[in-house]
């Protein structure tokens, strides 16, 4: 063989070797990255390839479906019963993102996941489609409706979770402004695309859930992690022990004090712990704070669940009692102020687990997950969280909390011919606005069937001395309660 033939030879040799690098590379190191290219016209048709399945609500109402369409490019299109009732629950299905159960449950929804290989297997033997797996949520679409039209007709802002303290089942969950996700999720993206910048920028953040990605001061509900961290620390104490409850507070290291609401002497100064409770006074809730000290104050708080890595299963922001800082601080976070923030989940957790005897369930959306014929893959399994409290300390609690109900600053949740239990709150803000307006709850006492948190947004009404919340955030709570005791 000729020099020239060896040359072409090896050139074409090298030429082949290249060629396998570059298919290897393409293949192997690069297909993720050109798989999840927004560019790829070819996925974006995929998306919509597939029979997603649906996501219902205790096994009836059907949130979301997919649709079979008569247009080749995308062969089923989504669409969502009551979009707005559940838009933060269910999330959308867009072009190129999905959000809520339809990102977290995305791999069960399209068929891809591993759970599902045996129906794909039995499905390629019979020459069937490809279905996703339906996803059945713990949502009661009673107390879903209940709390989103009672939050609505407040004309503010806020947020309402219910569960099941018995067994941790989200039962309701209402974050407004909310959006319809039909916007987002049809397949045109010169329409989605501008719809979601407008939605992301608007004022009031309709895309967030704010019963779980949104912390705020708890206000005046935060005294019922006081008084537990209070009776814990001292199994002789109950709702008849007697704390000081000066009209103000001194703070130490500063020249202020600590008033009451709108300034009230809570008594003559000396008052039951009930008493203290019912009226929501500020300053025997201060003291007992700085007096237990900010190590036993926080590990109160982390037994009802703060600061536990928590998905039900979209993440939870974290709840924080606020950094150790000195006594006058402490007392403010005492009273659900200062550094002291927590999200709607983590207060109806807080209510839950005293309504459970002291155990806190952790929380879940998802009942059931099933193929598309029916079988089961998965079903929940309620599981303790945490012990927040010994059965004893909930008893004491709970007692003070249907006081509060029957006597005090919350009259307005009473439910006729059950036993309620809860707490107002009011919670000052930072940036001038009315503070917001916080109830939490569980009913029925003896046997409770529900506990929730709800918050109105800048909802306080100038009412009196902790009014506010009963008078903006309790009827919301009664509504829910009445639509789940009602059945």
């Amino acid at each position: 063989m000729n020099g020239t033939l060896k040359r072409a030879a090896v050139a074409c040799l090298a030429m082949f070797a290249l060629l396998m690098i570059n298919v290897n590379y393409v293949q192997a190191y690069k297909a993720d990255e050109l798989s999840s290219d927004a560019r790829n016209r070819r996925n974006f048709y995929e998306r919509y390839a597939v029979e997603r399945g649906r996501i219902t609500a205790s096994g009836k109402a059907i949130l979301a479906q997919s649709v079979e369409t008569k247009d080749k490019q995308f062969r089923f299109i989504r669409e969502y019963s009551d979009g707005k009732l559940y838009a933060h629950v269910t999330g959308f299905f867009s072009p190129e993102s999905e959000s809520a159960i339809e990102r977290s449950e995305n791999a069960l929804l399209d068929g891809s996941s591993p759970d599902l290989l045996l129906r794909r297997s039995i499905d390629l033997f019979t020459g069937e489609p490809t279905k996703g797996a339906n996803v059945d949520l713990t949502i009661n679409p009673k107390a879903q409706k209940a709390a989103y039209d009672a939050l609505r007709q407040s004309g503010k802002r806020g947020a309402l979770v219910a569960l099941n303290p018995k067994t941790g089942a989200i039962l309701a969950m209402v974050s407004l402004p909310t959006y319809d996700p039909a916007e987002l999720s049809g397949t045109d993206k010169s329409k989605v695309f501008p719809r979601y910048d407008e939605l992301a920028k608007a004022d009031g953040q309709p895309l967030l859930n704010r019963t779980i990605a949104q912390t705020y001061p708890p206000g005046s509900t935060f005294k019922v992690v006081t008084a537990a961290a209070y009776l814990e620390d001292d199994s002789g104490r109950g709702p008849q022990t007697v704390v000081p409850a000066p009209q103000r507070l001194p703070l130490p290291g500063t020249t202020i004090s600590l008033p009451n609401y709108g300034g009230a002497a809570c008594g003559a100064g000396q008052v039951p712990l009930v008493f203290a409770l019912e009226k929501s006074c500020n300053t025997p809730f201060g003291k007992i704070g700085m007096d237990l000290g900010y190590d036993k104050m926080r590990e109160q708080t982390e037994k009802f669940g703060m600061g536990q890595p928590i998905s039900v299963p979209m993440s939870v922001t974290n709840s924080d009692f606020g950094p150790e800082e000195d006594k006058a601080a402490l007392a403010m976070a005492s009273i659900g102020q200062r550094s002291n923030r927590m999200t709607p989940l983590q207060m109806a957790m807080i209510a839950a687990g005293i309504a459970n005897d002291g155990k806190v369930m952790k929380p879940y959306l998802v009942n059931k997950i099933s193929d598309a014929k029916g079988d089961s893959i998965n079903e929940a399994k309620p599981e303790e969280l945490s012990e927040a409290v010994s059965s004893e300390t909930a008893g004491k609690l709970r007692e003070m909390m249907v006081s509060v109900v029957n006597n005090g600053t919350a009259n307005l949740a009473q439910v006729p011919g059950v036993q309620v239990a809860g707490k107002t709150g009011t919670a000052e803000t930072s940036d001038g606005k009315p503070p917001h307006a916080w109830f939490i709850s569980f009913a029925p006492a003896n046997d409770p069937q529900i506990a929730l948190a709800v918050i109105v947004e800048s909802g306080a009404a100038n009412v009196g001395a902790e009014a506010t919340g009963g008078h903006t955030a309790a009827p919301i709570a009664k509504a829910v309660m009445e639509a789940v005791l009602s059945r």
